[in-house]
């Protein structure tokens, strides 16, 4: 483990239980995670930064990810299938990542972003379960698109840029999936399981992870995604969408900060 100061190790770890509660609840927990390694490590290579990020962050996904299963009507094997070709598109992103310019991605994610608030807050129905209790039709050509271009699709995103890909992940899977905010957050951290796993197998491969701070910090993470996953079982759709608004404003804050000092 890096010599680090006590005051920076306590808030890493308090980064990393923030991050797993947002993660679980609604994606987007790298937004705080990532950023609270690079402030707490600057001296690290950007590589070791990385990998140990996706260590720490696969334990909270995926205690969340069985937590959910337990008890929302998630379908494991579509998820899965979803997942592997996350995992295949962002593979493919990381390949071509070297030569997209940032500078350009930040603006386009940007309007999607203040689209997607805009929708939501508009169409206050979005991502609820039915009020008769039926769950809905899914054909098989939606679920081909699922796997297509919400897995593919989104796992390119992943591996070119990155930022807020937990969240995509759960519009995308209501939107095409017809699925409440509840369940797609479920069906996402399934995804997110996979693409986390070949990116932390490489990153290992490499010897770019610091183990027994991503230990540590891990612990903290699953406790954050196991509170989040309670809580948005719970709390139901209405208190993961108002999560969503915030954390797809914070994104936007953070990409629009991060253009303007580019």
């Amino acid at each position: 483990m890096p010599d680090i100061t006590l005051t920076t190790l306590v808030v890493l770890c308090l980064a990393a239980g923030a991050a797993g509660w947002i993660d679980a609840v609604v994606g987007g927990g790298g937004l705080l995670l990532l950023p609270a390694l690079l402030l707490g490590l600057p001296n690290l290579p950007a590589a070791h930064i990385l990998g140990t990020n996706k260590a720490v962050a696969i334990v909270g996904t995926s205690g969340a990810a069985v937590a959910y299963a337990r008890k929302a009507p998630v379908k494991v094997g579509t998820a899965l299938r979803i997942g592997l070709a996350a995992l295949a598109g962002s593979m493919t992103g990381a390949f071509f990542a070297a030569g997209i310019s940032s500078e350009v991605l930040r603006p386009v994610i940007m309007v999607v972003l203040l689209a997607v608030a805009a929708f939501v807050m508009l169409r206050p129905r979005f991502g609820r379960a039915p009020e008769d209790g039926t769950a809905p039709q899914v054909t098989r050509a939606r679920t081909v698109t699922a796997i297509v271009l919400v897995g593919g699709g989104i796992g390119l995103y992943d591996g070119l840029f990155g930022p807020g890909t937990g969240t995509f992940l759960v519009l995308a899977l209501t939107a095409v999936l017809h699925l409440d905010l509840v369940t797609a957050s479920a069906t996402a951290k399934i995804v997110n399981v996979c693409t986390n796993g070949g990116a932390l197998a490489m990153f290992a491969y490499q010897g770019n992870v610091m183990w027994q701070l991503a230990g540590l910090m891990a612990v903290f993470n699953l406790a954050g995604g196991l509170i989040g996953a309670r809580m948005a079982l719970s709390r139901g759709s209405e208190f993961v969408r108002g999560v969503l608004l915030v954390v797809v404003f914070s994104l936007v804050a953070k990409l629009a900060f991060d253009q303007w000092n580019a």
